[in-house]
């Protein structure tokens, strides 16, 4: 993989010479009472939380294209993709990636090292989900620091905790996509035997190398580098085949408790974007195969008096691989290995008009290694323990939500026998002397107020406090890196980062508008983050972590309007737009997307949905260094859902994208200058529920 690392880094080099200064969720009318199950462990409607929440319904998610989790959240105000190709997509939310955006699987992390790298594949299919729900910020207390940028949770129902009305209940989903001749299906079923309830799902994913608007390799990157791009309109080496299978089962009581273990089958494959220019030798090919084996235990305990109202309990044990392939040679050049388990037992107190409150219990284990030419983290150990607790109080039309949160972090890194690299050494590293264990203690805590002046108008402010105990890359990291072709180097002395953020959220919901806006700042201490040195090292540019401080500040904006109601159906007009903007003592921190405004119309009716939507994304122009400015663009997008049979639960739908074949390049992304989207495309799914 080093030989192909060192094509990216090579037109990076050059560039630097050179001076530098998706899927929309479609919330329906009257949802606003749905309830946010992320947010804390007691219940709280979406119209009175205090933070900014986005809910993909079952129903959104069976006519969505085929797409990574990053990918199928692109567009919802505030988010944007890695976009490392189609096979590894993380959400990059309030331009936060990484370590800072946690990604749950029904409550529990996804014990994996996805967050580590933008080549790693997340092992989550988006066909296995009955709803994930987002949340921004840094006021995601109940889940530690490592959620300060935001929370994805992605759940599903392998384990079963209510019983099937009828004996059997599920749904599925077919799709396909014309730009890479995408296939994908997905079935989830539930069967009832009483007080046992047993589940199934699996999911299947196809797709090859997709058109482009152009040539891959942009102007910008072309010109600063003096390479010549192919004349091929073709993104190539792209092609993912991905498969997950679940089974579980509970034990479900007449009174709504359950106990149940599932057990879920990931196995992903998929290639690396290449720079497409003309060369002799052509760059190497790569592949990348990422497998997990997850096992869950979940269960619920409710009591009928007392002030406890509910136990419940949510740990996941999973076995993760990701190994990176010379397809030319045939041989595996890097695996990257990750075992662990994560925990949750939480408490929820009985809720009464004016009070709720839960507090719980958090643990991980887990052990990190990487083997082959890319080692270039040691062997880590890593071991957690959180405790926190939520309270919400209101009284007449206000009230208060509050919580506490204490964490531990400890990584034991097995240094011995270690060697440093030049640039390592150069930089200050010794890791024959460096300590191997690194401990961190963090406290986070939140307090926002809300009012109701009126029936339509819910405001609210919060204050945060969070704290993020350095990754293993960021304190042990020595060796070159090709998912950032970068020769990257960690500090072991950093410590943990902390962000003081203010958030002020105006709601307005009345029968025929809706209108959700959010202002927010936050300042870091101690952001840690990678800069260049100015050196290089076997022909990459070397980049070390260090800290600093940091302002972030952005808006994001939804407003829905009901434009006419017929008996026949509603036509709605929607609008949304995300800002976001960084500085750090560096200047600005690398990757953060441009503003971004969409505007949609829509008809909905029992039988038939259609939407046209217009999105635009405005140039960046501040950007880190070894980064190229972005051009901006304007995507049309329309989308048609027609129920044929009354009352009957199957759906199809067409979906058309970028009808303008725009040239699309996510600032987010570390691929932009030679990975853009893909061109003007069709797809379309046939869903249904049984």
């Amino acid at each position: 993989m080093i030989a192909s690392t060192r094509w990216l880094a090579t037109a990076s080099l050059l560039a630097l010479a050179i001076p530098t200064a998706a899927l929309a969720s479609e919330p329906e009318s009257g949802t606003v009472s749905e309830l946010v199950v992320t947010a804390a462990p007691y219940a709280v409607s979406l119209d009175t939380i205090t933070t900014s929440v986005d809910i993909l319904s079952a129903e959104t998610l069976s006519l969505a294209p085929p797409a990574g989790l990053g990918d199928l959240l692109a567009g919802l105000p505030g988010l944007r993709s890695t976009a490392y190709g189609p096979g590894a997509s993380r959400p990059v939310i309030r331009g936060l990636a990484g370590p800072r955006v946690l990604l749950l699987q029904n409550g529990v992390g996804m014990v994996d090292a996805s967050s580590l790298s933008p080549d790693h594949a997340v092992p989550s299919e988006a066909g296995q989900a009955s709803r994930i729900e987002v949340l921004r910020g840094p006021s995601t207390l109940a889940y530690g620091g490592s959620g300060i940028g935001g929370v994805v949770n992605v759940m599903d129902d392998r384990v079963p905790s209510r019983r099937p009305g009828d004996r059997i209940e599920g749904r599925g989903a077919l799709a396909w996509s014309s730009v890479d001749n995408g296939r994908s299906g997905a079935l989830a079923a539930n069967i009832g035997f009483g007080a046992l309830v047993l589940a199934v799902d699996g999911a299947t994913r196809r797709s090859g190398d997709y058109s482009t608007p152009g040539t891959p390799v942009s102007d910008r990157l072309a010109a600063a580098t003096g390479l010549e791009p192919t004349s091929d309109t073709k993104q190539r080496n792209v092609s993912v085949e991905a498969d997950s299978w679940g089974v579980g089962g509970s034990l479900v009581g007449e009174s709504g408790g359950f106990l149940g273990l599932s057990v879920k089958r990931t196995d992903t494959g998929y290639g690396v974007p290449f720079a497409q220019v003309v060369s002799d030798p052509p760059p190497e090919t790569l592949r990348l195969h990422m497998k997990q084996t997850r096992w869950d235990l979940r269960g619920e305990t409710p009591f009928a008096e007392g002030w406890l109202e509910k136990i419940r309990l949510s740990v996941g044990h999973a076995d993760y691989e990701h190994a990176e392939i010379e397809v030319d040679a045939g041989a595996v050049g890097t695996r990257f290995l990750s075992n662990g388990t994560e925990g949750r037992l939480e408490f929820v107190m009985r809720g009464s008009a004016d009070r709720q409150g839960a507090f719980g219990i958090q643990g991980l284990t887990r052990r990190f290694e990487a083997i082959g030419d890319e080692a270039f983290i040691p062997g880590v150990e890593i071991t957690e323990l959180g405790v926190f607790t939520l309270q919400r109080f209101e009284f007449g039309q206000g009230g208060v939500d509050a919580g506490l949160r204490l964490d531990t972090r400890e990584l034991r890194a097995k240094l011995d026998g270690r060697e440093t690299s030049p640039p390592g050494a150069e930089s200050g590293l010794d890791w024959a002397t460096t300590r191997d264990t690194r401990s961190f203690s963090n406290v986070s805590a939140s307090a926002g107020l809300f009012w109701k002046p009126s029936d339509p108008v819910f405001l609210a402010a919060t204050l945060s406090l969070s704290g993020r105990a350095p990754t293993e890359f960021e304190l042990f990291a020595d060796g070159p890196h090709g998912g950032t072709s970068t020769w990257e180097l960690g500090d072991p002395t950093l410590e943990s980062e902390t962000a003081l953020s203010l958030e002020l959220t105006l709601r307005w919901t009345g029968p025929d508008t809706r209108i959700e806006a959010h202002a927010w700042a936050a300042r870091y201490d101690g952001f840690i983050e990678e800069r260049p040195t100015g050196e290089t090292w076997e022909d990459l540019p070397v980049f070390l972590y260090q800290q600093s401080d940091a302002d972030f500040t952005g808006l994001e904006l939804e407003a829905e309007q009901t434009l006419l109601r017929r008996d026949a159906g509603l036509l709605i007009g929607r609008v949304s737009a995300d800002v976001v903007r960084g500085d750090t003592d560096f200047g600005a921190p690398p990757r953060i997307p441009a503003y971004g405004v969409t505007g949609e119309v829509a008809w909905r009716s029992d039988a038939l949905d259609a939407a046209i939507e217009v999105r635009h994304v405005g140039d960046q122009t501040r950007t880190a260094p070894f980064e190229l400015q972005t051009d901006g663009y304007t995507a049309l997008n329309a989308s048609l859902a027609w129920r044929p049979v009354p009352d009957a639960p199957v759906t199809l739908s067409l979906r058309a994208r970028n009808l303008t074949d725009a040239e699309i390049r996510e600032h987010a992304s570390f691929l932009k200058d030679i990975a853009p989207s893909p061109s003007r495309s069709l797809s379309a799914s046939l869903s249904w529920t049984f």
